[in-house]
């Protein structure tokens, strides 16, 4: 509650909790970052809301012309909050999915700075970006088999569009994590740098993009989001409908369940 400068409130009110996603304004950069390291920046329902606001500041001010999104204390994002899903709470924003950012077509270039794990909606996120720059040691994963779900922020979708099928298919069907370093291999990763370095190499780049007319970068975005073949908002559509019954499961429950209590998942296929 807002205070008057000449009243001092009878109960004053706790202080804000820290930000769980941060801002930086660098030149015409904004460097994003989560930050709740110690929950290796899973995303819970509230840094969705800070990541919408935050690419909605990239978005809206005309001072910025690229978003770098990376990670605190050396991960990128372990993906959902599995314990805040299990009680109830989402990680979606309506309208602009995972993170309030998979299913948002910014209309700025948003490169995806990668240290440690980038796992799950974590690896989506980076999907979600116009460019990434990986360290070497970054590992990339989408584990949602072993949990009973689906890579549905982006990753069933963009990946095999990304890579060769086969390779995507790998990658999604085994759940295992691939390096860094094979990240760039496979064309995952744009630029495969030494640990440590991914923010300030995808700062100069991004400096070297702001160079380039924004109406032009705009325009280069939109033709190529709608030369992709099926567009995404109607391929998230129809994933929605596929998965409803096997996010509604027994089986996904005791995946994230299972997770949670770190256990192994007992799996009855319904």
């Amino acid at each position: 509650m807002p205070s008057t400068p000449d009243a001092t409130p009878a109960h004053p009110c706790p202080a804000d909790p820290a930000p769980e996603v941060r801002t930086e304004r660098i030149g015409t950069s904004l460097l994003i970052t989560l930050d709740r390291p110690r929950a290796r920046n899973a995303v819970n329902a509230a840094v969705a809301a800070q990541l919408a606001a935050a690419l909605d500041e990239l978005t809206e001010d005309p001072a910025l012309r690229v978003g770098v999104l990376t990670g605190a204390g050396g991960t990128f994002s372990a993906g959902m909050d599995l314990k805040a899903a299990l009680a109830g709470e989402s990680p979606e924003i309506p309208g602009r999915g995972f993170g309030g950012l998979t299913e948002t077509l910014t209309t700025k270039p948003l490169i995806a700075a990668v240290e440690g794990w980038a796992m799950g909606g974590g690896f989506e996120l980076a999907l979600a970006c116009d460019l990434i720059v990986a360290a070497d040691d970054a590992r990339f994963g989408l584990p949602e088999v072993k949990r009973g779900l689906v890579a549905a922020g982006g990753g069933a979708i963009r990946l095999p569009k990304r890579i060769p099928y086969h390779l995507a298919m790998e990658l999604l069907l085994t759940g295992e994590p691939v390096s860094g370093e094979r990240a760039g291999r496979l064309g995952i990763a744009n630029r495969v740098v030494p640990a440590g370095e991914t923010v300030p190499t995808a700062l100069d780049w991004a400096a070297a993009l702001a160079a380039n007319a924004p109406l032009a970068l705009a325009a280069v975005k939109k033709v190529a989001h709608a030369a992709g073949g099926t567009p995404e908002p109607a391929a998230f559509a129809a994933q929605r409908t596929m998965t409803a019954a096997l996010t509604a499961s027994a089986d996904a429950r005791e995946g994230m369940t299972a997770f949670a209590e770190r256990r192994t998942p007992v799996w009855q296929g319904k």
